[in-house]
């Protein structure tokens, strides 16, 4: 079924979301995250600082969905996208790892901040809960949506297995460094290992997986 586009109020909608995150992390990277308020985004995006609440909580949130925007339902239109002879776990697996290690300029400097800064990078983890609901849908319509509750543990799995494999990467190291800028202390990115990272926490996952499409089988 195709999806209708979506209407001028939604359109709007993710206009806004769009300029506070871009306004939030250039704001971050060239004042550092500590001296910017969310008054300041809100500002730098055209938007009052109430209208900022109803999308964002913090100008963490806002400063991580610089490179988390949409991600979660990146990762469920991949595994839709996926031919159905291909095995479930491996249509999970290579959209968790595509979207989570093919990053833009944009991405990389948000990430930058975020292995600076302990608060960012709790946000960032946190962002892994959003996997769920999306990838519980495709999942279920993977399995013929004879096992929805099963898709749903499968999912929630997912997600968890995500935000080990990122804690894994995001090692700390020490204190952060004070000041503006984007600091070389604090939480340091094991570079290259993201994807490894991943493809790790979510192997042990591939039974149950292998076991879901199995049982709905005709």
């Amino acid at each position: 079924m195709t999806t209708p586009p979506p209407g001028l109020r939604e359109r709007k909608k993710q206009a806004t979301r769009e300029a506070l995150r871009e306004a939030a992390l250039r704001l971050a990277v060239e004042r550092g995250p500590d001296q910017v308020r969310v008054e300041d985004i809100a500002e730098a995006a055209g938007v009052s600082p109430r209208t900022y609440n109803n999308y964002f909580a913090s100008r963490e949130q806002a400063i991580v969905s610089a490179v988390t925007a949409d991600r979660e339902a990146r990762i469920a239109a991949a595994v839709a996208a996926r031919p159905a002879g291909v095995r479930l776990a491996d249509a999970v697996t290579e959209a968790v790892v595509e979207q989570y290690t093919n990053t833009g300029e944009r991405e990389h400097k948000a990430l930058l901040l975020i292995t600076t800064r302990p608060a960012l990078r709790d946000a960032f983890l946190d962002t892994t809960a959003g996997i769920e609901p999306p990838l519980t849908a495709v999942i279920a319509e993977r399995l013929d949506h004879a096992e929805a509750h099963t898709a749903r543990v499968l999912a929630a799995s997912v997600a968890a297995a995500v935000r080990i494999a990122l804690e894994g990467w995001l090692q700390p190291t020490g204190n952060a460094e004070a000041g503006g800028g984007v600091g070389t202390g604090g939480l340091v990115v094991p570079l290259g290992s993201l994807r490894d990272e991943l493809r790790t926490a979510l192997a042990p996952l591939a039974p149950a997986f292998d076991a879901a499409e199995q049982h709905a089988q005709p």
